[in-house]
């Protein structure tokens, strides 16, 4: 495992498997952590293969106060990226979302995002709700850290956002597949994304075997 800095953050990046070629970065889903052994998803995978930490969540910081967003853990995936030099991401749930903004973010370095099922896939829905505020206990042991799960749990995701960064990584990366839904749940920001031109659907064990071509 090797820590990295994002802002005041220290992330935690967590070095599964040894190998050559384009790494696989595994993100997971909301109030999860980094695997300890590899699922067996991953064994035609023969490169590198990392996981991060979330800022609040597993081995990583956890803030106080809270403030979490999904373009804030965009830059812990970013800051993963400018270590890893590049990678193919792997998102579940909350990971998914991530690395579908990394993906468009981040076209240069993001060798292709994989979309799939975990907590976290839905987020706060695609349109604002009633009005409330959260109840949070801060003496509350993390992580994972309980304002991340209740913000993250919160936050919107709507479609139009989610296709602008989708159709910056279909326009800008060198891959003819930079993204690919293996997700079986299908929220409204999912299905706009699935809509665009370009954007494949396949199983995960398809998608694994088409990156690890790369």
């Amino acid at each position: 495992m090797v820590f990295l800095t994002h802002a005041k953050v220290r992330l935690a990046l967590h070095e599964l498997q040894s190998g050559l070629g384009v790494s696989l970065l595994l993100l997971h889903g909301l109030g999860e952590r980094s695997p300890d052994v590899l699922p067996d998803w991953f064994d035609a995978w023969r490169g590198p293969i990392a996981a991060l930490d979330f800022t609040g969540h597993g081995a990583s910081t956890v803030p106080r106060g809270g403030g979490y967003s999904a373009e804030i853990l965009m830059g812990d995936v970013d800051a993963a990226l400018q270590h890893l030099g590049e990678a193919t991401l792997f998102g579940r749930g909350l990971g998914a979302y991530i690395a579908l903004l990394a993906a468009g973010a981040r076209p240069d370095a993001v060798k292709g995002a994989i979309l799939a099922d975990g907590p976290g896939l839905a987020g706060g829905g695609s349109r604002p709700g009633s009005p409330t505020i959260a109840a949070v206990d801060p003496t509350e042991a993390g992580p994972p850290d309980p304002f991340a799960l209740v913000e993250m749990a919160r936050d919107l995701r709507p479609p139009d956002y989610a296709t602008a960064f989708a159709r910056q990584a279909l326009h800008l990366a060198a891959l003819e597949r930079p993204i690919t839904v293996c997700a079986r749940e299908r929220p409204e920001w999912l299905q706009a994304v699935i809509d665009e031109p370009g954007v494949e659907v396949m199983t995960l064990d398809e998608a694994i075997a088409y990156y690890t071509q790369i």
